[in-house]
């Protein structure tokens, strides 16, 4: 009971920051911006993470500790519950933060936010935790990335855009034979954010192996879509 009075205590103090600086002349377009899908406040990134400086000390000074891997999806779930999106922005940002707290027991846990309220801007963000949680688990249990493929194939389209984005900022650490067989995997698929997440994660290994990105454009450019093999190869002479 502990730890859920603590969750409680983080969520409310995160709510008393934010809700007073509202701005529904913000709201609007950042409303319209995602297709009106989801409710906001109206506070921008940098105001909203400013504004929670002051939350996070008080939290460390006052002995409670929110920041354990079990608190931190807890305190996410609650964070997702609420309707404004700012608050499930929180918990990314507090789940990239503290993403060497979690580790593969935690996946299960960041997959149900995955597929809640689901749209690029949340899912890129866990991808990024995802990728975090795996490149550093990997270095103990070397199949941790095994977990990817069954993402690869789950039924939920942002699902499988986290496992062909995981590897994002990887460069040479990057499993090549699994990046370049995810986008197989999923080149078929006609689906507008899948395409272009195969073209992202292709774009970001070009960095670290660019030969190995053109050749594999060439080689399997009936296979991939225009849109994919685009965005892969933006930045290939």
């Amino acid at each position: 009971m502990a730890k859920l009075s603590a969750v409680s205590d983080v969520k409310a103090l995160i709510e008393a920051a934010l809700r007073p600086l509202a701005d529904p002349h913000q709201a609007a377009p950042m409303r319209a911006y995602m297709l009106d899908q989801f409710a906001f406040l109206g506070i921008r990134a940098n105001a909203r993470r400013e504004a929670l400086r002051d939350v996070y000390r008080v939290t460390e000074a006052s002995g409670i500790n929110p920041w354990t891997a079990t608190s931190l999806l807890q305190l996410s779930k609650v964070l997702w519950d609420l309707p404004e999106r700012e608050f499930q922005y929180v918990a990314v940002d507090l789940l990239a933060k503290h993403h060497w707290r979690l580790d593969l027991d935690s996946l299960p846990g960041l997959l149900k936010l995955v597929k809640r309220a689901s749209w690029w801007d949340t899912v890129d963000g866990l991808a990024g935790v995802v990728g975090d949680v795996l490149l550093r688990c990997r270095a103990e249990q070397p199949d941790a990335q095994s977990h990817m493929d069954a993402w690869v194939t789950d039924s939920n389209l942002w699902v499988r855009r986290i496992a062909i984005l995981h590897q994002l900022g990887w460069k040479a650490q990057t499993d090549e034979k699994r990046l370049l067989r995810y986008a197989l995997t999923l080149a078929p698929e006609k689906e507008f954010f899948i395409r272009k997440a195969i073209g992202w994660a292709l774009r970001d290994y070009a960095k670290a192996q660019p030969q190995t990105v053109r050749n594999f454009l060439h080689l399997y450019a009936n296979s991939l879509s225009g849109l994919t093999r685009r965005e892969a190869g933006k930045h290939l002479n």
